[in-house]
């Protein structure tokens, strides 16, 4: 097989000490959330993870939340301001679980340190720039992508975790830089990949994705990077680099970086 089936992009993530906690809930989260349940726990009812985190408001980071809809207790979500506006007016996502098990919602103010209740692990937002979502079109609401930043008091490891970059200024560069750990987005391999392949006119650029290839593109920046171990993530199927005997797989690890899959873990 050239290229190995995915689910959906998203992370779970603990600290030394205390529970899962999942950040951008998929569709495919039910599958995702059984993988990290006990037997002896019934993975919709009571999933196994203490919070939701949340880097934007897209469909396909947020529809998994309705998954959760029976939990035993309310699901405690994390996010920026602009994220919950979005799934109270434009995808009611917050409502309907409100109105089912409960949502407690969680503002994280950029640059700002927030402790994840009963962990050892605080998160840090930061800006990574994109546009919002197509369906807040004419709604008002302002929003762009976040990366998490997230740090182990125990063990003093750091990950970062940016599945959607639009961005690459010498902020980002440095939270990579200061990273054990960078997962950061792999969406596409070209800027016109979607036009060449006659499926959209919109480029990657276009929807909050820098290529990965190119003058500027993050792979040559990934490459600079000396300290953090790099995995691309939130790939589309669209992108060569899924075909593990492809030239674009080969220009990815020849500058380090790793393509990761289901199923992938690291401790740091």
């Amino acid at each position: 097989m050239r290229a190995r089936p995915r689910t959906q992009s998203s992370l779970a993530i603990r600290g030394t000490d205390g529970p899962w906690f999942l950040v951008n809930a998929s569709p495919d989260a039910r599958q995702q959330l059984a993988a990290l349940t006990p037997p002896e726990i019934d993975g919709v009812r009571a999933p196994p993870i203490a919070g939701v985190l949340l880097t934007d408001a897209e469909i396909d980071h947020t529809a998994g939340l309705l998954l959760l809809r029976e939990s035993a207790t309310p699901v405690r979500v994390y996010g920026g301001e602009g994220v919950e506006r979005a799934l109270r007016r434009g995808y009611p996502v917050l409502p309907i679980l409100e109105r089912y098990c409960g949502a407690e919602w969680q503002t994280l103010q950029a640059g700002a340190a927030t402790p994840l209740a009963g962990s050892t692990l605080t998160v840090e937002s930061f800006d990574v720039g994109g546009d919002a979502p197509r369906y807040l079109e004419g709604s008002g609401v302002e929003l762009e992508a976040s990366g998490f930043v997230f740090r182990d008091r125990a063990s003093g490891g750091a990950v970062t975790y940016v599945p959607g970059l639009a961005r690459l200024d010498d902020d980002v560069l440095a939270r990579f830089a200061a990273s054990d750990l960078v997962l950061v987005d792999g969406t596409f391999w070209r800027d016109d990949e979607l036009a060449r392949l006659g499926i959209s006119g919109r480029s990657a650029r276009d929807m909050g994705h820098l290529p990965l290839s190119g003058a500027g593109g993050t792979l040559e920046a990934l490459a600079r990077l000396d300290r953090p171990r790099k995995a691309l993530v939130h790939i589309n199927n669209t992108n060569p680099i899924l075909l593990e005997d492809s030239p674009e797989r080969e220009a990815v690890v020849r500058a380090g970086v790793e393509v990761a899959y289901d199923g992938l873990e690291v401790e740091v």
